[in-house]
This record gives C-alpha cells, structure tokens and sequence, in this order.
C-alpha cells in the first residue's frame, strides 16, 4: 500500500483491509472483485493482485509463514530487489541492501556521484555502495569505506531506515536541511558546494495530455456501465462508458453515437483530472438519459442500481464520477 500512497492516506485502507482479510490465508482466498473494491483508491492495481499471488505462494509454499531469507522474499510475487531488501533488513536484521528514491539521494549527494542514478552503471554502484553500508552495520563487524575517518556499525535494520529516513526528512530534494545532517562533515556534495544539484535524475519525461468523453447513462433507475477486460490496465475495475477524443471531434454527442450507437442530448455532469505516469487526462462527464434499448452490440455494458454501483470496484477517476451522481441533489 505504501509503494505509491502517503502514510495518512493508506490507515483507513490498512485498517479495513485487516478487518476484513486479518490473515495471510484469508487473502489467499479472497475473491478478486473483494479485493479490488478494499484495494479501491490506491491504484496501480497490479499490486493487489501481487499481493494475492505472494499470499497463494506462501500458503502453497510455506506453510503460511513468511520466509526470513532473503531469497525466498525476493520470490514472492510483486517483490523486488529493494521491497525484499528492506523486509530481509528492517524485519530480520539481515545484511541486505536498499535503494529507494531517498537513498538514492542520500548516496549521492553524499559521495558526489553526479552521473544519472537510472542509467545501468550508476545504478549497480549505488546498489554495490548501500550493499556495503549494511553489510559494515552487520553485528561485531565495522568498516571503513572510501574514507578512513567515517566507520559504520550497528544493526542492519537501524542503518537502512535511518537512509530512508535521512533522505525523507534531512537530505530532501528540495531546501534540504545541511546544517542538521549527522553525516554533513562526511558529505562530498556539501563540501563541494553541489548539494542542489544531485541527484542528477536528467530531463523529466514531457507530459502528455489526454482527453475522455465519459457518459453516465441512466434509464429507469440504472445506470449503464461496463467492466475492463483482462490483461489491460485497470483491469476486472468498472467504469462508465467513455471513449478517447484526444484530437479528435469533442462534440459528445458525436462521441455517444460513436460509442453506443445512439443519439440522445448529452448534459455536462462534470470534469475529473487524474494523472497516471507520464499522462495528463481529463474526464468530461455528461448525463444522457435513455429510454430506448442499446443496440445488442453493446451487451458488453450492464445496467446497475446506485447502491449496485457502490459495492464495485470503480478506476479512480470513474469513482468521482459516480460520487458527483451520488450527491443529494442530484
């Protein structure tokens, strides 16, 4: 849940989630449209679906308890090389390096290294260097690295969430707080003036607009919505019709034929802005109120009550439309 989404946001998830699935059993059985609608709001929905898998294995695999070695965390489903790294270390005190966004900036910032942290070669020194960190923290071991002044010891657990922590609060990607830093006498970028400067991440991707005719449609009482295929994004995920009009006519009626082969008056509900990744979209909803029957071609859509609509699991943008109809006064 923490992967994308902020701490205060994710407690009133965490805390329904183990009102409902108190166990790793209890979620390796869970239907999937349950945990798509606990899972509903977060997101990158790849995750939940992960979590699933990684719960089936350890029931399949283990016996239900969660492995202690680092290669077996790596294993699960949904887990890579930093998220098992920070379980194996933080939970188990192992020796395994981690390297997230704030130890990245830490670790450059604080042997300099102004070459981009993505690109391949920079990336495994960062890794070879957090490796090093934690394995000199391991118990009875100490050990100096690139200066002889500057020794490590203590728990690996301590060491990695005092990186994470460091770069969280500290070593922060903008105004960070040098004056306070327990490692500023030992950092490269302070001395030489370069703090601002690094981590040297490169131009960001160029934004990408994109733009949706959306259309809650409603005929006596229900209203008309489909579910998203497999092996898409968002996928077993509701939605209410809409079709992609970047550069295209933005006329809704238009859009509505288009879509559903019908022609009626389209009323502006709403506007919804969302970004996913490197995508700028916009939502235009518009009520439509129907009392023919769609074409059989469209038997891909369903017709469910307001209260049917609330117990799906609804794309994020879909969800405030269906909050907007929800309203009182409408």
């Amino acid at each position: 849940m923490l992967q994308q989404t902020q701490v205060k946001t994710v407690i009133p998830y965490w805390e329904r989630w183990m009102r409902e699935l108190p166990d790793v059993a209890a979620l390796a059985a869970a239907p999937e449209q349950r945990l798509l609608k606990l899972w509903e709001g977060l997101g990158y929905y790849t995750r939940v679906r992960n979590l699933q898998k990684a719960a089936q294995h350890l029931v399949t695999k283990h016996a239900g308890q969660f492995p202690r070695a680092f290669a077996d965390v790596l294993a699960l489903s949904g887990v890579g090389r930093y998220t098992a790294g920070a379980i194996a270390s933080i939970a188990f005190n192992a020796p395994a390096p981690i390297l997230d966004g704030n130890v990245i900036r830490v670790l450059t910032r604080l042997f300099a290294i102004t070459e981009n942290p993505r690109d391949k070669a920079t990336n495994t020194e960062l890794w070879e260097l957090a490796a090093r960190l934690v394995e000199a923290a391991a118990p009875r071991q100490h050990f100096a690295f690139c200066r002889p002044d500057l020794i490590v010891s203590g728990a690996c657990s301590a060491i990695n969430q005092s990186l994470m922590e460091l770069g969280a609060t500290v070593c922060t990607p903008q105004n960070p707080q040098c004056l306070p830093c327990p490692v500023r006498a030992h950092c490269a970028a302070h001395r030489e003036g370069r703090v601002n400067e690094l981590p040297n991440l490169g131009p960001r991707a160029t934004a990408t607009s994109r733009e949706f005719h959306t259309f809650v449609v409603e005929r006596d009482g229900k209203y008309l919505v489909t579910q998203r295929p497999a092996g898409i994004v968002n996928a077993g995920l509701w939605e209410f019709p809409n079709l992609e009009v970047t550069g295209r006519n933005k006329i809704p009626a238009a859009t509505l034929q288009q879509l559903l082969q019908v022609s009626a008056h389209c009323e502006p509900l709403c506007e919804v802005k969302h970004t996913i990744t490197r995508y700028r979209i916009t939502q235009r909803a518009f009520r439509v109120v129907l009392k023919a029957k769609l074409p059989p071609a469209e038997e891909r859509f369903c017709w469910l009550t307001l209260a049917e609509l609330h117990q799906q699991p609804f794309t994020s943008a879909h969800k405030r439309i269906l909050a907007r109809i929800s309203q009182p006064s409408n």
